[in-house]
């Protein structure tokens, strides 16, 4: 079955190549003939990947340490688990995981337009196999074949990094490249309109929801990430700006820019280049975040070993992207021009443009700060240090407008935002906003930023409720229904403007999350068995610690060395139980790795870290006394736990939104060239 694998890998590439050929060929040609043989080598590309899928999976699962790939991310003790999710786990893995989801992605797209949208799909198709192409090339030929043999067979594998042994890492980057690979079908479609010269908004409104879906893996996966680190490297945050965690944002940022964006342009036939150039801009930032996590140009967790071939390659695709996208639009710019201009600055149109401005001046800082210690190294040798204060000194006021703007842009209105208009839909919010605040300052609050984002919450918040209750209240008078029935058949009638709404109440809840961080306390120390440890709560109330002693274990075949801490836990005096916090040592690869205690409610988490053990050799050893000091820290966060609250609120609203509104739904063929209805977007997120 391996072998079979491996052969299927070398004939995707000249079927993927030919179905590129001919699709264009085709396509310029006008022979159905070629298109539908260039449709079938997508589905071809998809079975033969499906099938080096399978063997690279069996030979981590049958422990093949012949081949190289397994040998360095696997061992004979490490879980099931862990080695079925070989397949991402590494470099090689990980771009044939990146196939196979856009070769699925691919057929589905092509399999719903079979009978729909054929002045789209020969161009659709061959851009699709053409990516395709461009990854099976660089699997086969830049120094990361998944099926090299080594010269011989080592009786054990290296394992796998013990930092990526986590739940959440085991899903956290197949979530991302869901959302990566989903947005080839929208960038294909864009292609295909400039070639075809279909530059209505038809193009957007097949493509919305591939756009959607591929933003809702975004951010889930974005999301996932977080809650790893969160729970893994043992710092007590959750997001440390790392060069990968920003390259996986980059593209959430701007494909949120593009989703409100079409609005505009299905409203009032505006902003068409710009639209054109998002979805260039959105598929570029999906390769380069490809491309940073495999080169190992920057170091990081995340990114595998340096392969300085494939960071030439990728660069050389990312180059010839952005030259053909220049060029495509260039060509079809006369076709692109505005069928409306923006009649004043307090208009829908007016925020959303402004919200994209903000949107990409976000992903300019980060993509900034991200590569400038690589700019610096180039040009004077001397490798420049851009962490988490340049991102949030600049940032956080940028993610304050934003918050803003998701309360502004859904309720303004079109063309001119009237008076009583502004006064019918801010006043309320406004006062609640200011309120908040009023009462933080009051209670002794005093951090800037912390203010700001809580009042501007609650003034989105506040805006999000009233649009709830004047559509419940409208619906239930008019329909005779209760407001219950009402709520739930209001959503169902419109679910692409409600799950909007929703999702703009889940960036609220996580934004609260963030502010709240800046209320986070923490205490350190080096202590003995018996000890005690007392860190505040910015509540009010204080928690102790008494560290009752450390023990050791082994686990995995003796592979990796545990340390054990057990603390008893008090709340102002009344007992909460035990908690344990961990440091491991993996003898295989010589790693060191914390394990945290994490006690979790609604508004705070308890965070306790094993930093150092004294006397490691000691406790091994069965002493006692100054082999069981060690050093902890104890931190409490408020409302860590509003992320995850969030995250979750976010996913329903998405899938509302993603969901065919009852007694609209439509065919894709039927709605080409229809208005869309004057609705906020689906998934108008602009945070």
């Amino acid at each position: 079955m391996i072998q079979l694998g491996e052969l299927a890998l070398w004939v995707a590439l000249p079927i993927a190549l030919w179905g590129t050929v001919i699709a264009f060929v085709g396509g310029r040609n006008r022979r159905g003939d070629m298109v539908l043989s260039a449709e079938r080598a997508v589905y071809a590309v998809f079975l033969l990947t499906v099938l080096t899928s399978i063997a690279i999976s069996l030979a981590f699962v049958e422990d093949r340490f012949d081949f190289w790939y397994v040998a360095n991310y696997s061992n004979r003790e490490l879980p099931l688990f862990y080695k079925i999710s070989g397949l991402w786990a590494g470099q090689r893995g990980s771009l044939v995981f990146w196939v196979l989801w856009l070769s699925f992605f691919s057929s589905l797209a092509v399999w719903q337009n079979r009978d729909r949208n054929r002045e789209f799909m020969p161009y659709v198709t061959g851009t699709l196999l053409t990516v395709m192409s461009f990854f099976l090339i660089v699997l086969l030929f830049a120094d990361v074949y998944p099926f090299e043999k080594l010269p011989f067979t080592p009786q054990d594998g290296r394992g796998l990094n013990p930092q990526l042994q986590n739940y959440w890492m085991t899903i956290h980057p197949p979530t991302l490249y869901l959302g990566f690979t989903a947005f080839t079908v929208p960038f294909a479609f864009a292609v295909s309109a400039l070639l075809s010269g279909r530059l209505d908004a038809s193009w957007i409104q097949v493509t919305r929801r591939w756009t959607l879906v591929s933003w809702f893996f975004l951010g889930n996966g974005i999301l996932f990430g977080m809650r790893w680190a969160y729970e893994e490297l043992g710092w007590g945050g959750y997001w440390f700006w790392d060069p990968v965690e920003n390259a996986s944002l980059l593209p959430w940022l701007t494909a949120t820019a593009f989703l409100h964006s079409i609005q505009i342009q299905e409203k009032r036939g505006m902003l068409k280049v710009w639209n054109m150039s998002l979805v260039f801009l959105t598929f570029i930032m999906t390769i380069f975040a490809t491309f940073l996590t495999r080169s190992g140009l920057i170091e990081s967790v995340h990114t595998f070993a340096q392969e300085l071939r494939i960071a030439y390659i990728f660069l050389t695709f990312m180059g010839l992207l952005i030259a053909a996208g220049v060029v495509l639009i260039l060509w079809r710019k006369d076709d692109l021009k505005s069928d409306n201009q923006i009649q004043s600055f307090l208009s829908r149109e007016s925020a959303f443009l402004f919200n994209n401005l903000i949107l990409l001046g976000a992903a300019f800082t980060v993509i900034w700060g991200t590569l400038f210690p690589l700019i610096t190294e180039g040009l004077t040798g001397e490798k420049a240090n851009v962490g988490p204060p340049f991102f949030n000194r600049v940032n956080i006021p940028i993610g304050l407008i934003l918050l803003a703007l998701t309360g502004i842009g859904p309720v303004i209105a079109w063309r001119r935002a009237s008076k009583r208009n502004l006064v019918r839909n801010f006043l309320k919010p406004v006062a609640m906003g200011v309120g908040l605040v009023a009462v933080l300052v009051t209670i002794g609050t005093r951090d800037p930023w912390a203010l700001a984002t809580f009042g501007i919450g609650a003034f989105v918040m506040t805006v999000i409720v009233v649009e709830f209750w004047k559509g419940t209240r409208a619906r239930a008078r008019i329909e005779g229904e209760g407001l219950a029935r009402a709520f739930v058949h209001l959503i169902a009638r419109n679910r692409r403007r409600w799950g909007g709404y929703i999702v703009h109440a889940a960036i609220v809840v996580i934004f609260a999350a963030f502010a709240a961080s800046s209320f986070d306390t923490e205490v350190r120390d080096s202590i003995f068995p018996g000890d005690q440890l007392t860190v505040q709560s910015a509540f009010g109330h204080s928690y102790t610690l008494t560290y009752n002693g450390l023990s050791t274990s082994r686990g995995q075949g003796d592979w990796v060395i545990q340390w054990i801490a057990l603390f008893d836990v008090e709340r102002d005096g009344e007992r909460l139980g035990t908690m344990t916090a961990e440091r491991r040592f993996y003898t295989d690869s010589e790693t060191p790795s914390s394990e945290v205690g994490i006690r979790s409610t609604w508004y705070e988490d308890l965070y306790v870290i094993l930093a150092e053990v004294a006397d490691m050799s000691g406790v091994l050893g069965g002493q006692a006394g100054e082999a069981e000091r060690a050093v902890i820290e104890v931190q409490v966060n408020p409302l860590v736990s509003w992320i995850w609250y969030g995250g979750l609120i976010l996913t329903i609203g998405s899938l509302i939104a993603l969901w065919p509104t009852e007694g609209r739904a439509r065919s894709a063929g039927t709605a080409v060239g229809e208005a869309a209805e004057p609705a906020t977007g689906p998934a108008a997120v602009t945070t």
